[in-house]
């Protein structure tokens, strides 16, 4: 009898026969599971029988099993959570686990279980852009990033949803640390999800049958859209904004004042056009409502005499308060809005959103810009021109995010924030995977390709 089998006689049947009223006894085998890991996410083990089960007249098993050979073990990653795949030459299929199928659970078991990066501690800064509900996205890369205790948070700049977003973690973070900032933040979206569900912004019944995240089929998305080409904010009775008595129920803004976290936030002057940083003790709820402030959509916000408008005109985020306030020299941008885009839009939608990207999108270039210019003078000097020359940059980022339509930025549907939720944590473990050795040595964002071509 060969270890791990049972043994067979020369007539072919087995050495043993079992009683019919008898349990079977599962012969065991010593031999190793192997495992082949395909995502480097946070995955607790269960046990798995090691030698499958027959009896004698069922159709015996492949050769390979034989001989106490055991099945590979392959660790598939689906977005935001990660399922275990039994592949064997016999054939199988993954098992399902029932919480899967929950958008609002797909990653308790990777925060259960974090698998952490074994690395010295590394002082960053966080750029999170604006987007909408699509910041949703920035929480999912928030989450899994706060999961790193190495990663220490020296200062964060937010724009529109992303300074929402930087406002609940420094906030939160201040309260509890890393596990209070992300629970902040998971409260704060769930509290604007339940806002939002009266909304007249609702998926068609055809949308969600078919499982389409879009308001573009919904008749007061497109009545609104029209009406917002037309019609100024300013004719109609302005009322107040909920997500200010969300923002006031979700961050103590005199703890804000004093957290460690330094933040930064911009808003636009409408006068003017160009940007205003406010800081911590600056921070209020008028301030953040301000910053995602959309001319076409809501009146302008007065704060001391002056009208603010959407920050994402003048930064979409603002990198120089980083560099010229914060020590740590990595800075991580979690892009929402894509940079590129193939094909040309046709429709007059889809026109506007890209000239909406555009917008938001160049300052921002124009600052990486300089620092990929300022990286290739042969002396930067000893003043800000060196400050900006030594800039790691570091990049977020997901093409899914491009498959979204525009409208989807006022979907607050909770399935949906989990869907980009999960999307971004997957984003940031694939970044954590590929880039953690390289954040305090080199930038992994190419600025060299932002100089190419005239």
């Amino acid at each position: 009898m060969s270890a791990g089998c049972c043994a067979r006689r020369a007539n072919g049947r087995p050495s043993w026969s079992p009683r019919p009223s008898a349990r079977v006894r599962r012969p065991v085998c010593a031999t190793p599971i192997r495992i082949t890991p395909t995502c480097a996410s946070p995955i607790r083990a269960t046990p798995v029988r090691s030698t499958p089960r027959w009896r004698h007249g069922a159709p015996r098993p492949p050769p390979e099993l034989r001989d106490g050979q055991q099945p590979d073990v392959v660790l598939a990653r689906s977005p935001g959570c990660c399922v275990a795949r039994f592949a064997r030459q016999a054939g199988g299929s993954a098992p399902q686990s029932p919480a899967n199928d929950r958008p609002d659970r797909r990653c308790r078991a990777e925060s259960e279980a974090p698998v952490t990066i074994d690395r010295s501690p590394v002082l960053v800064d966080l750029a999170l852009q604006g987007g909408g509900a699509h910041g949703a996205f920035t929480w999912g890369v928030l989450d899994r990033l706060l999961e790193e205790p190495w990663l220490e948070i020296d200062g964060v700049s937010g724009t529109s949803a992303g300074a929402m977003n930087a406002a609940v973690l420094v906030d939160g973070f201040a309260d509890g640390g890393r596990d209070g900032a992300r629970a902040a933040l998971e409260s704060f979206w769930r509290s604007v999800s339940d806002g939002a569900r009266f909304s007249p912004f609702q998926r068609t019944p055809l949308d969600l049958l078919l499982g389409r995240w879009t308001l573009d089929n919904s008749p007061l998305y497109v009545i609104m859209d029209l009406m917002a080409r037309m019609v100024s904010p300013y004719d109609l009775v302005a009322g107040a904004n909920p997500l200010a008595a969300i923002l006031e129920k979700h961050i103590d803004f005199e703890r804000l004042s004093q957290a460690s976290i330094k933040l930064f936030v911009t808003a636009t002057r409408v006068r003017t056009g160009q940007g205003r940083v406010f800081r911590n003790a600056e921070i209020t709820p008028d301030v953040l409502l301000a910053s995602a402030c959309l001319p076409t959509m809501f009146q302008s916000v007065e704060i001391d005499g002056e009208a603010y408008w959407d920050g994402g005109y003048s930064g979409n985020p603002t990198i120089t308060p980083l560099v010229r306030e914060c020590r740590s020299r990595d800075t991580i941008i979690v892009q929402i809005n894509p940079i590129e885009r193939i094909g040309t839009p046709r429709s007059a939608r889809d026109i506007l959103n890209r000239l909406n990207e555009v917008s938001f999108n160049g300052v921002l270039l124009k600052e990486l810009r300089m620092i990929a210019l300022l990286r290739q003078v042969a002396d930067a000097g000893n003043c800000e021109g060196a400050q900006w020359a030594r800039m790691r940059i570091h990049r977020i980022a997901s093409a899914a995010m491009a498959e979204l339509s525009a409208s989807s930025k006022l979907l607050a549907e909770w399935g949906f924030f989990c869907k980009l939720r999960d999307l971004g944590r997957a984003a940031a473990e694939t970044f954590l995977v590929e880039n953690a050795a390289a954040l305090g040595e080199r930038s992994t964002y190419d600025l060299d390709a932002l100089l190419a071509g005239p």
